[in-house]
């Protein structure tokens, strides 16, 4: 029974993802804010809710920072197995040897982040107990480092994600939905992610409880796949589209932005000390997510694409065979 809740809810999760994707577009074009900021601001922390909202749940009102935490970086291994998947899906070659070495820049910001994250955890209680209001000094380093690799990120790709986004525009037109639907649409779509995102948290803790295993290990498979299924349909989508940079561009970005959620659910375990409660596991997770990140930075810094079309190129088989071997030692550890 527990399963086919769990399987109810990532659905329902996919629905409104894909729902609120369209109705974004749609305030995008009705209020003329413009499709670059919607789809990389508005849009985007948007999907990230189920990740946000399952993690603080699992916090505030279950009390397992481990499953939170095993979600966040369990979402980063999913997305970075992803671009395995987009691969794949895109048969004229490589992605990334088609992607924009821009790119690089967010992987190399999600390394610098990830290794915060690591280094939390290892710090220990003393460390760590410095901060303000419960805000330890490395969630403040994390918001910061977030910050501003954010900026610098939206200076180097505004102009081309500008042009890809006005270039899917001239195809798209909504003049028979009016902007209060649209607003009402996108509204109700957020708030069906968030009560899907605190429904999952507690299917995520009676697996644990039901099945035995680690809380660390449910968080970084089930919640962690289950709340990234938005960005999985988003990137796929935008494969067919032949959109390949916005579709690495939401696997890598991504990751940044939820280890960033991280900060947030340390300030949401007050005063307990998030980073140094943090299992051998997820330090094992965010270590291999590091390794993963950097697969991506050599491919789109050698850029070999293979000759033949259909089949596994070495980065995506190598990003895949890392994925599935960190599950296996998690739920080995667990």
């Amino acid at each position: 029974m527990i399963w086919i809740e769990f399987a109810i809810c990532a659905a329902l999760i996919v629905a409104a993802a894909t729902q609120l994707s369209r109705y974004g577009d749609v305030l995008a074009e009705k209020t003329g804010l413009g499709r670059a900021w919607v789809g990389g601001i508005l849009l985007a922390g948007v999907t990230s809710l189920p990740e946000l909202v399952s993690g603080v749940s699992a916090i505030v009102w279950i009390n397992a920072p481990n499953l939170a935490a095993g979600s966040i970086l369990g979402s980063c291994l999913f997305n970075l197995a992803l671009i395995a998947l987009m691969d794949l899906a895109y048969q004229p070659g490589s992605i990334l040897a088609k992607a924009q070495e821009g790119h690089i820049l967010s992987a190399g910001l999600g390394v610098l982040l990830l290794g915060l994250t690591v280094a939390g955890a290892l710090l220990g209680p003393d460390i760590n107990g410095y901060g303000l209001f419960g805000f330890s000094v490395v969630s403040i380093a994390i918001v910061i480092v977030y910050v501003v690799g954010a900026r610098l990120i939206a200076l180097f790709e505004q102009r081309r994600l500008v042009e890809v986004l006005e270039q899917e525009a001239e195809a798209r037109h909504y003049d028979q939905i009016n902007l209060a639907r649209a607003y009402a649409a996108f509204i109700l779509s957020s708030i069906a992610i968030v009560a899907l995102g605190v429904w999952l948290s507690f299917i995520g803790d009676r697996l644990s409880t039901e099945t035995g295993l680690s809380r660390s290990f449910v968080g970084n498979l089930f919640l962690a796949a289950s709340t990234s299924l938005p960005e999985v349909a988003a990137s796929l989508a935008a494969v067919r589209l032949g959109a390949i940079d916005l579709a690495v561009s939401n696997a890598l970005g991504s990751n940044v932005f939820n280890i960033m959620l991280l900060a947030i659910f340390d300030l949401a375990d007050g005063q307990k000390n998030f980073w140094s409660t943090m299992s051998a596991a997820n330090e094992f997770a965010a270590a291999v997510a590091i390794m993963m990140t950097a697969v991506a930075i050599i491919s789109l810094i050698y850029r070999a694409s293979p000759k033949t079309p259909s089949r596994f190129n070495w980065d995506g088989g190598m990003l895949l065979a890392m994925y599935v071997g960190a599950m296996v030692v998690l739920y080995w550890i667990g």
